[in-house]
């Protein structure tokens, strides 16, 4: 079974940066997602990229600050967050699914994920 391992998360002040990796235990390539989470609240779509990595996509909240790439020759996945907020402060997730070839940004369209990193942004 394939397993995805999110690191990188950590404390960081406001203004900050962090770069989170997702690396999967798979061989080939597939669309893959993050996604974010706070206590009491749904998981958010953070950011995506397609399989072959050409294509990405942001949430509103998160546009010109955080970019999303992979290294489908390491089979991993990096979340580049700079600036950033407290409003950040999440639990950040990893996803992927090697059926699609985009990203997408609905978490049922996804069908591994990791079991996320801590982020957090003091003020």
């Amino acid at each position: 079974q394939v397993q995805l391992i999110e690191s990188g998360g950590g404390l960081v002040q406001a203004g900050g940066s962090l770069r989170l990796s997702c690396t999967s235990s798979g061989r080939g390539s597939a669309a893959m997602g993050w996604f974010r989470q706070v206590p009491e609240k749904e998981r958010e779509f953070v950011a995506g990229v397609s399989r072959g990595g050409g294509a990405t996509y942001y949430s509103n909240s998160v546009k010109g600050r955080f970019t999303v790439s992979k290294d489908n020759a390491k089979n991993t996945m990096y979340l580049q967050m700079d600036n950033l907020k407290p409003s950040d402060t999440a639990v950040y997730y990893c996803a992927a699914n090697p059926r699609l070839i985009s990203y997408s940004t609905y978490e049922d369209e996804y069908d591994t994920w990791g079991r996320g990193t801590q982020v957090t942004v003091s003020s």
